[in-house]
């Protein structure tokens, strides 16, 4: 890809070539058990995603197509996602998403930090030789045009430019927390403090890093080089702070950015750090209804998915009220309200989920009653069982979060006998 600066002098060219990297090595501790046997990234969102899909799908949309996904935490249903949903269609030369576990290049380790799994695929950027390297996390919801992004760092002169948002100052000790000058230069970075100062002309908020960095590619390959010296491996515990007094940060405003397609209705500048069972819910459920805050569907703008071969759902009869049903589903004589179904479910005569995300080729079993739950995929939820209704009843069979998500991990119940014709299909990508 190549950006033209609008006029302003870039201090190596006119355009820009871009290489990007994205952070999908994630643990996702805090998503647990949801994380048990995949990586964060690889966590189901809505009807047919999953959550790495939208940093993937707005880095191409904005014509970033050559893109490397840094694994290492149980990655294979990342690798197996990736290949199904984004290995090379429609893609030219030079273009492609591309899957690099740790090579062990420097040593018997694994990626030791964001910055260390950059370091140990200098040689990927030396191949490449790409003016600007980005640098992206793959755990958040949002839409975002990053030749925006690109472009205000050429224009800043810049040789490193960080995507902020505000968020709230009790939210702080979870981000990277950024301070500024009145022209965006960044004077304080601070990863994860356990106190933050409010951002100026907005109280009660801090202003955050989103996790998405573009380096100009010399300063980029210098500081790495210098801080495996020293022993430090992370961009933000290490390598940004330390560049505050010698280079020149940027923070690009994220309120900046501007997709068409969204409507007058969706919350401005969404975006959610989903890494906490409670954030991942409620980011669900920011999705559904007539007008909701963050709207999956946007033909300018689409989130890409793996291509449904499934056949459509089948709604025998029952009460649905603001639900997302996936392909491949059978709903009979049941009760659905704000929930989502992935593929292959079948909810049987007078179920009722309430406020439920249910993954795919799961069995609710008739009578069933489920109320602010997760279910992983594959499994089986035996007639008249009732979850969610007992606090104290389900924390011992379950995971439940602070906000009182009940989480049943995958095949959790046992496999019955089931009529469903596409039950066991896992064409759909959802195999893990």
């Amino acid at each position: 890809m190549t950006i033209r600066s609008r006029g302003v002098q870039d201090r190596r060219r006119e355009t820009a070539s871009v290489l990007a990297f994205v952070m999908a090595g994630g643990e996702g501790s805090r998503l647990f058990p949801l994380t048990a046997q995949r990586c964060k990234p690889a966590v189901p969102f809505n009807g047919r995603h999953r959550i790495v899909d939208f940093v993937l799908s707005n880095l191409v949309n904005s014509a970033v197509s050559s893109i490397y996904l840094l694994v290492q935490y149980k990655s294979q249903a990342l690798i197996e996602h990736t290949r199904r949903t984004w290995s090379g269609t429609g893609f030219g030369a030079n273009q492609f998403v591309t899957v690099v576990p740790p090579q062990m290049s420097c040593g018997p380790e694994w990626f030791q930090g964001t910055a260390d799994a950059v370091y140990q695929n200098l040689n990927l950027i030396d191949d490449y030789g790409p003016d600007l390297v980005a640098v992206f996390s793959a755990d958040h919801v949002y839409r975002m045009d990053v030749r925006q992004m690109i472009r205000a760092h050429i224009e800043a002169q810049a040789d490193v430019t960080v995507a902020a948002v505000p968020v709230p100052l009790t939210s702080a000790s979870s981000f990277g927390i950024i301070e500024t000058d009145d022209a965006n230069r960044i004077t304080r970075f601070s990863e994860k403090p356990a106190t933050a100062s409010a951002m100026h002309g907005r109280a009660g908020h801090a202003l955050a890093s989103m996790g998405n960095y573009i380096f100009s590619t010399d300063v980029l390959r210098r500081e790495l080089r210098s801080a495996r010296e020293r022993g430090d491996s992370d961009f933000g515990k290490h390598i940004l702070p330390r560049m505050l007094s010698s280079h020149r940060l940027v923070a690009y405003d994220f309120a900046d950015n501007h997709i068409a397609g969204i409507a007058d209705y969706e919350t401005p500048a969404y975006w959610r750090d989903v890494g906490t069972i409670d954030a991942y819910f409620a980011a669900h459920l920011d999705a559904l209804g007539p007008r909701p805050s963050f709207r999956m569907e946007n033909p300018h703008w689409p989130i890409r998915a793996h291509p449904d071969t499934l056949e459509p759902t089948r709604i025998e009869s029952g009460s649905i009220q603001r639900s997302v049903i996936a392909s491949g589903c059978e709903i009979n004589h049941a009760t659905l309200d704000h929930s989502m179904l992935r593929s292959a479910i079948q909810v049987n005569d007078d179920a009722r989920l309430d406020h439920c995300i249910v993954m795919d080729r799961c069995r609710i079993g008739r009578g069933a009653r489920l109320r602010r739950v997760i279910l992983d995929q594959d499994n089986f939820v035996p007639p008249f069982e009732s979850i969610g209704f007992d606090r104290d009843a389900d924390r011992r069979r379950f995971h439940v979060s602070e906000g009182g998500i009940v989480v049943i991990p995958r095949g959790y119940f046992p496999r019955q006998e089931t009529t469903m014709q596409n039950l066991d299909t896992s064409s759909n990508g959802a195999a893990r």
